[in-house]
């Protein structure tokens, strides 16, 4: 690099990256900059720099920021920037030490910019770190108030670089996805496209589901304090390790953060201030987001009320898959997804709204994959058909949690990148008469229809506990497949309403749909059960039916998991009854 190239460098950060204590390494990434030929962990055709800035409720709370710029540009170059704002950005590993024998930017998306050509094409690519994670200081504020502070800072940190255009995209998967969703209620002009895959839409329901609370209610703030203080590289620089440092002189940051999340009230203020769905009222930031409905880790949970809310461009990937990227293949080089393109629809979105380039391939605004392996093109999600109401039978179980309860296996990781449920114990048979719960049936269908948006279920419980509602897809054999369901705690006798996740799921001709009601039979849950027999009265299931003779084709291959899902969560219903209620799909009012 030559000395004009390496003096003009300078201007790539706003605070030097100064050791305390001591100078920096040559391993660590200078005010000049640091190209892959001097440290292999800078990605080729990238200059690597780290910056320091104050995060945006001047709480003194310091953010460090790995920033990759094109190598063939002039450091005063202007661009666009890809900004990726996490808790898996530490210099030592994402969600561990990796191994690392010397320091620089995580290769967490290295993917996404090699894949993508992005330092080629012109993009200027950020990691910063949330408070408490890596180079940052400051106490873990789970998606609260603090943490949409460093995103806020982070955004208008980018747009306002010598070296930027003033116009930010966001990147992530998972948490990184999440602070994209952040990124979007925070309503800054310089936020001008969020690209979001498998995010926590609420984050109450990560860690319970309607007062019940989830296995990992603990494991995962224990997960996340296990990354907060894991310990920097030796040739990190002297400022990044005493910002790494900052649980050490500041032990209540872990202790206030295995406590503050375990309210089981939704309505807390606590959890108000997280549930991103309520925020994203109003907003119009350029949205793409992936969501597998049949995801074990962040669930399609409040993702509907979540787009309702959003009134701006959106473009979307929903299927039958786990907790995958968009890119992302399995051993066999299938595609996980099972759609192909990912990164070139990507670009194609950041360069029309970063850029302004008006694309020459057209991109549906949603491509959906049901069941089926299907794939669909839709101009957004959902498009019902008609709607019904479900008269549910009346019934009664006992609420004694069978087989409710699974410890999490030792050593069992909870982050957002790991958390999976337990998979369901293996059964040859399901009894409609068990103790535990009763099941409706519905009249079989004459015609494809498929079940789509979020079912939502209401009823009259008569007396305290816990309560499970499964949507079973039952063929004529009585072979039957689990494709939703939820639990809410019965905090008193009388009405209880709460939503199912969301799903795409078609049912064939002669398929009936069971409706399961009882005590929570998973593992899913960490419910308390009551030992009492509580009936159910006027119960009903709302449900939004779509006809897929309406479908429009889009191109995509099954996706690998929904097999898997299927071996699951496939079980013989015995005694199954002729149907009470008719699904049928009718023209919308």
């Amino acid at each position: 690099m030559s000395l004009r190239r390496r003096a003009a460098a300078a201007a790539l950060i706003t605070v030097a990256t100064l050791a305390v204590g001591g100078p920096a390494t040559a391993a660590a990434a200078s005010t000049t900059g640091v190209t892959h030929e001097e440290n292999p962990r800078v990605p080729e055709g990238a200059v690597w720099t780290e910056a320091y800035f104050p995060s945006a409720d001047n709480s003194g709370v310091e953010l460090h920021a790995d920033v990759l710029r094109p190598a063939h540009l002039p450091s005063h170059a202007r661009t666009p920037v890809i900004l990726a704002v996490s808790s898996y950005f530490s210099h030592a590993g994402q969600t561990g030490p990796e191994g690392w024998t010397r320091t620089g930017p995580s290769s967490r998306f290295a993917d996404f910019t090699s894949g993508t050509g992005l330092f080629a094409r012109g993009y200027t690519y950020v990691m910063v770190d949330l408070r408490g994670f890596g180079g940052s200081t400051g106490c873990l504020d789970w998606v609260g108030p603090g943490e949409q502070a460093d995103v806020k800072a982070a955004i208008q940190w980018a747009a306002t670089r010598p070296w930027s255009t003033g116009k930010v995209g966001m990147y992530g998967k998972s948490y990184d996805a999440v602070t994209g969703l952040v990124g979007n209620n925070l309503r800054l002009p310089a936020l001008k496209a969020v690209v979001a895959q498998e995010p926590v839409w609420d984050m109450y329901n990560y860690l319970f589901s309607n007062g019940v609370p989830r296995p990992n209610v603990t494991g995962t703030p224990n997960a996340y304090n296990g990354i907060a203080t894991m310990a920097p590289l030796p040739d990190d620089t002297g400022r990044y390790q005493a910002n790494a440092a900052y649980e050490q002189s500041h032990p209540e940051c872990l202790a206030d953060n295995l406590t503050n999340n375990n309210n089981p009230d939704p309505d807390s203020s606590y959890w108000r201030a997280r549930n991103l769905a309520a925020q994203a009222k109003g907003t119009n930031t350029p949205l793409f987001v992936t969501q597998g409905f049949i995801e074990n880790n962040t669930k399609p949970e409040d993702m509907q009320e979540f787009l309702d809310n959003h009134h701006g461009v959106e473009r979307g990937w929903l299927g039958q898959w786990e907790h995958v990227r968009g890119n992302e293949t399995n051993g066999q080089g299938q595609l996980l997804m099972g759609r192909a393109g990912f990164f070139d629809e990507v670009m194609r979105f950041y360069d029309r709204y970063l850029k302004g380039i008006r694309p020459a391939v057209h991109d549906p605004a949603y491509a959906v994959e049901d069941n089926t392996g299907a794939w669909r093109a839709q101009p957004t999600w959902p498009t019902p058909s008609s709607h019904t109401s479900a008269a549910l039978a009346d019934g009664q179980y006992v609420d004694d949690g069978t087989a409710s309860t699974l410890a999490a296996p030792a050593g069992q990781e909870w982050d957002m990148e790991h958390y999976t449920d337990p998979a369901p114990p293996a059964a040859k048979g399901l009894a409609q008469a068990a103790a535990g719960s009763y099941f409706t049936w519905s009249t079989p269908v004459g015609s494809r229809l498929r079940i789509t948006a979020t079912p939502r279920i209401t009823l009259h419980a008569s007396t305290l506990g816990n309560v499970m509602v499964r949507l079973w897809d039952v063929a004529p054999d009585g072979t039957a497949v689990m494709f939703d369901e939820n639990v809410a705690l019965i905090e008193r006798a009388g009405r209880v309403a709460f939503d199912l996740k969301s799903t795409d799921w078609t049912l064939e001709v002669g398929h009936q749909l069971g409706v399961q009601i009882g005590t929570i039979g998973s593992g899913s849950w960490r419910d308390t059960p009551s030992g009492n027999t509580i009936e159910i009265t006027r119960a009903r299931l709302n449900l939004a039916l779509q006809n897929p003779r309406l479908d429009v084709p889009t191109q995509g291959d099954r996706s690998p998991f929904l097999d898997t899902y299927l071996r699951q969560y496939t079980r013989n219903l015995t005694d199954v009854g002729e149907g009470t209620f008719p699904l049928t799909l009718r023209h919308r009012p």
